[in-house]
């Protein structure tokens, strides 16, 4: 449950109490209790009698010369005894008027309460203590219901204007100005925003900070749960916050609003923002823009296991990012799922050392072709990588296996798995699409059919060779007659100034159309 502005207090610890320059006018000494002196104030009370605790709710610093407790060592005791059994904050004891020196039943009933005591060597009107701590107080108070406000306006515009997930937490990082982290239940992070570098030391060490996160807070560690009608299904934790505690608190609250309204309204379910996170993942590894070393913690925070394991990666055509994660689960392979371009999907399969890895990745896509019923599902894949620096190379290696046979699955034989080498020179053609000799190349060789009204003599070119130069093949798939298809072919041949029968001509011809339908792709 949210916390509301009507119900959040702001506070003060003992300790910033003390630093203020008219507490310090009073030479304050800490006399017992100062391993808690982080204890929040969220009042100041001046109160004399020794049954004080009724007149509490907690949270108070109280004020008190000792008069009405001089002599009487039971009472100086009892009323410690009351301030902690109420939650007091501190006491604070004015000497001279009742007590030339903290008196010892006092100061030792402080210790062993673990309630700070402190005394004021000088002289020090109670009144402008309360005033000035009252006043900040209330500036605080105003300060936090207006970042409150602030925070709700902006995240709730964000939303409105169909902002994903990252933009959100990119908003709640800007304004607590550390690290923000989003888990499911099982601590595996679905989304993260702040500064990279205090983001990778936070999902560095995460188990440890999972833990922590999922316990008592402490240390700037804030979390709020995330849920609706009954069920938690996350959590938001702001990871080493450094302002006030409980503006803190607000901030993460007005945060878990947002995200649980970001889900509702677009009708996601959990499981969606971890397919987010993968891809995120995913696609900075594929494109190598960030260096893979530097992505281990977000694949160790996201529940894939990276330590002394082989990595499988897999690009899948034709197949459905859910019915890929469901395939996973089912048979119990630990791996990351996400959506690339073009329908492509990326999978990263994590194995253990002494596991088969080529047959379980064999397996996997032959369940996956049997369950897709399609004979277009192509899991292309690189060969297995045992350290983590080469899985970026090895996914862009299957992507381009993926791409090479995608527009001719229904021509080559291919096996469960295609590697590099079951795509001959298609796939050395895609590796070098790219490459400006290669695209000169093409277009010098096919300089003749390049223009939009010869696409049909081009699409005649592609088939012929593709078929091995079967003739009775390609006027079939055509349409057309064989007197016509020779008609077409002499047509090609005069445009290039080629003999398509001579095997090295028609060769550089075949080359120089798979260099030129790659780079259109």
């Amino acid at each position: 449950m949210a916390t509301t502005p009507d119900t959040w207090e702001p506070a003060l610890s003992v300790r910033q109490v003390l630093t203020l320059e008219r507490v310090l006018a009073g030479e304050p000494e800490v006399v017992a209790g100062a391993s808690h002196l982080d204890r929040p104030v969220r009042w100041v009370h001046v109160a004399e009698a020794a049954d004080v605790g009724v007149m509490l709710s907690g949270g108070e610093m109280v004020l008190t010369t000792g008069v009405l407790l001089a002599g009487d060592e039971d009472k100086q005791a009892e009323y410690v005894r009351s301030l902690h059994r109420a939650e007091a904050a501190a006491v604070v004891l004015g000497l001279g008027r009742a007590f030339p020196a903290a008196p010892d039943v006092m100061r030792r009933a402080a210790e062993r309460c673990g309630l700070p005591m402190v005394v004021l060597h000088r002289p020090f009107p109670f009144a402008e203590l309360t005033e000035e701590v009252q006043s900040r107080l209330v500036r605080r108070k105003f300060a936090a219901v207006s970042l409150s406000e602030a925070v709700r306006t902006e995240l709730t515009a964000l939303i409105t204007a169909g902002a994903p997930l990252q933009g959100l937490l990119d908003e709640v990082a800007r304004h607590s100005a550390c690290p923000v982290v989003v888990t499911n239940l099982a601590h595996r992070v679905l989304g993260t925003a702040g500064e990279r570098p205090a983001v990778d030391d936070v999902l560095r060490d995460w188990e440890r900070i999972a833990r922590q996160a999922g316990g008592t807070e402490g240390d700037g560690w804030i979390r709020a749960e995330l849920g609706g009608r009954g069920e938690r299904w996350g959590r938001i934790v702001l990871c080493g916050y450094r302002g006030d505690t409980a503006t803190g608190r607000l901030l993460a609250d007005r945060a878990a609003e947002a995200l649980v309204l970001h889900r509702m309204l677009g009708g996601t379910a959990a499981c969606s923002w971890e397919e987010q996170s993968a891809q995120s993942l995913l696609t900075d590894l594929v494109s190598g823009v960030v260096p893979a070393r530097q992505l281990l913690p977000r694949a160790r925070a996201a529940g894939l296991p990276v330590n002394r394991r082989t990595f499988v990666p897999l690009v899948v055509h034709d197949g459905d990012t859910g019915r890929l994660d469901r395939l996973l689960r089912l048979l119990g392979l630990p791996g990351l799922v996400a959506e690339l371009a073009d329908g492509a999907t990326a999978v990263l399969l994590s194995l253990a050392r002494d596991q088969d890895a080529g047959a379980l990745a064999a397996h996997f896509a032959t369940r996956l072709r049997s369950e897709s019923g399609s004979a277009r599902t192509i899991v292309a894949a690189a060969d297995p990588r045992v350290v983590w620096d080469d899985v970026p190379a090895g996914l862009r290696e299957a992507q381009h296996v993926a791409d090479a046979v995608a527009d001719s699955a229904a021509v080559l034989d291919l096996p469960p798995v295609v590697r590099l080498k079951d795509v001959h020179l298609r796939g050395l053609i895609r590796l070098l699409r790219d490459d400006p000799q290669v695209q000169s190349f093409a277009e010098r060789e096919l300089d003749g059919l390049l223009c939009e009204a010869d696409e049909d003599l081009l699409s005649v070119l592609r088939t012929y060779l593709a078929t091995g130069r079967n003739k009775s093949r390609t006027a079939q798939l055509h349409h057309v007659s064989r007197p016509a298809l020779y008609r077409r072919l002499e047509a090609i041949q005069v445009r290039l100034g080629v003999d398509l029968d001579d095997f090295e001509q028609a060769a550089s011809v075949h080359i120089a159309l798979l260099a030129h339908d790659a780079q259109q792709q």
